[in-house]
């Protein structure tokens, strides 16, 4: 799939990946095409399944959401029936905002938010009440170090 992006497309990517609001106008600019064309490449790139989606990125913490956590669950069966009613239950909570089904000891790993503790440690006994949950270990965020939640363009070719 690689192979058959060029370097306008890849300069399409890193530009809407910066600042997804642009204006085709503004992207053609940048990227030094003429809008039509560029539009036609934007079109396609999300219909190759590239681009995802567009979205705001907001802040927690002034929304409300002072607590983050992640959640390493085990779970005492992986036959794919029992993970996919796990993955269900997962789908089914707000303040589950990410999850990965990981190999190796840990199962899943979580992303939460929760507006306090209280909501942090309800959520905590719901969650391990869910299906075929055999343990949980949770970790409190205390502070952010990076999030980046781009692709690193300057990585690729």
């Amino acid at each position: 799939m690689l192979a058959r992006l060029d370097a306008i497309d890849w300069k399409i990517l890193a530009a809407l990946q910066d600042d997804g609001r642009m204006t085709n106008v503004e992207l053609a600019r940048r990227v030094g095409i003429s809008p039509p064309p560029c539009l036609r490449r934007v079109r396609a790139l999300e219909e190759a399944g590239y681009i995802r989606g567009y979205r705001a990125l907001l802040d927690e913490k002034r929304l409300g959401y002072e607590v983050m956590m992640f959640a390493l669950v085990h779970l005492s069966s992986q036959a794919e029936p029992d993970l996919a009613a796990f993955e269900a239950f997962v789908r089914r909570q707000p303040l589950v905002r990410e999850c990965w089904m990981l190999s190796g000891e840990v199962d899943f790993i979580l992303k939460c938010v929760a507006p306090d503790l209280t909501t942090f440690q309800t959520f905590v006994a719901e969650l391990t009440g869910a299906p075929h949950v055999r343990n949980v270990k949770t970790s409190l965020v205390l502070r952010v170090s990076k999030d980046a939640p781009t692709v690193p363009m300057d990585a690729l070719p």
